[in-house]
């Protein structure tokens, strides 16, 4: 007998995990979730899931512990009504910042958040840009990583010409060096020194960017200080202009303020993570849609099909 399709949603995107089920041409599967008065949160799922191939739709985006401890709840409740195999999709791995031990003292955070979902009863997990790809090596079960590339590669293809893509810093050289490959661009590095923590100070640019249209690439942004001044810093070594691209939009704190008052003209972005009510205002801010991308891989995963078609 064959596995039944079930997909279930958090409250961190329902609506990612909604456009996720209409590629899939199937309802998603009811849950109630909600908080009791003290904070604890309440996991109920309201249909019949024994012997489902049961993939939970939840980026461990902000407030990151909620949403955590909702995919763990949803995990456990799931395995308890007797599913199959539970997948954990995750579009935006939280905690994935802290992946080493860099100061005494310190956790491996995105270690302990994979050892989590793999005791609670996870059998395998999608996600999407890691921050750091050697993440997939803190679980003992198949993760299959995918990536925004495609979707951000048409876009840029589409709208910009004579670009030259940058890395705002050092860490990012190898993923700004795969897309100036499939554009075949230049490549261009930001020297930054960081003095605190989400704060930094560009230094100087790597590369000739003058007479471009210089395109920042990174995995997230959050507080945008890294962007905003690397985009100062493009223009003042005679950037033409500069558009950014990231796949997860965490814009905590002053970000979407930055973006605005920045020399920064298009900030492009996935649906990874909901977007902010402030940062949906800003003319800045364009999205692009993943879920296609995401549905695909699900599919796959499901008949049992290779996903490496999906990779970049």
């Amino acid at each position: 007998m064959p596995k039944v399709l079930k997909v279930v949603s958090g409250n961190a995107h329902p609506t990612l995990a909604r456009e996720i089920c209409s590629h899939l041409g199937m309802p998603i599967t009811g849950s109630e979730l909600r908080k009791f008065s003290d904070g604890e949160i309440f996991v109920e799922i309201s249909e019949n899931v024994r012997g489902a191939d049961v993939f939970v739709v939840q980026p461990t985006s902000s407030p990151v512990n909620d949403h955590l401890m909702e995919l763990v709840l949803m995990v456990d409740a799931l395995r308890r009504a007797s599913a199959r195999r539970i997948t954990a999709v995750i579009p935006y791995y939280g905690y994935a910042r802290q992946d080493r031990k860099n100061a005494p003292r310190v956790p491996i955070s995105a270690k302990v958040v994979a050892e989590m979902l793999m005791v609670v009863g996870v059998r395998r997990v999608l996600c999407m840009d890691l921050h750091a790809g050697q993440i997939q090596g803190f679980f003992n079960i198949p993760v299959d990583h995918l990536y925004a590339a495609p979707v951000i590669l048409e876009y840029i293809k589409k709208n910009f010409e004579d670009v030259i893509m940058v890395s705002p810093d050092a860490g990012g050289v190898e993923r700004t060096r795969a897309f100036a490959k499939r554009m075949n661009s230049g490549l261009a590095i930001i020297d930054k020194r960081r003095d605190r923590p989400n704060e930094c100070e560009a230094m100087h640019v790597i590369g000739d960017v003058r007479g471009k249209t210089a395109i920042l690439m990174d995995d997230m942004v959050d507080t945008a200080g890294t962007l905003c001044n690397g985009a100062a810093t493009l223009i003042k070594n005679g950037a033409k202009e500069v558009h950014a691209c990231c796949s997860h939009p965490v814009l905590s704190g002053p970000a979407v303020e930055r973006i605005i008052n920045s020399e920064i003209k298009s900030l492009v972005v996935t649906n990874t993570i909901p977007l902010r009510p402030e940062a949906e205002a800003c003319g800045k801010i364009k999205v692009l849609n993943v879920s296609s991308l995401l549905a695909d891989a699900i599919k796959r995963i499901h008949n049992e099909d290779s996903v490496s078609s999906l990779f970049v």
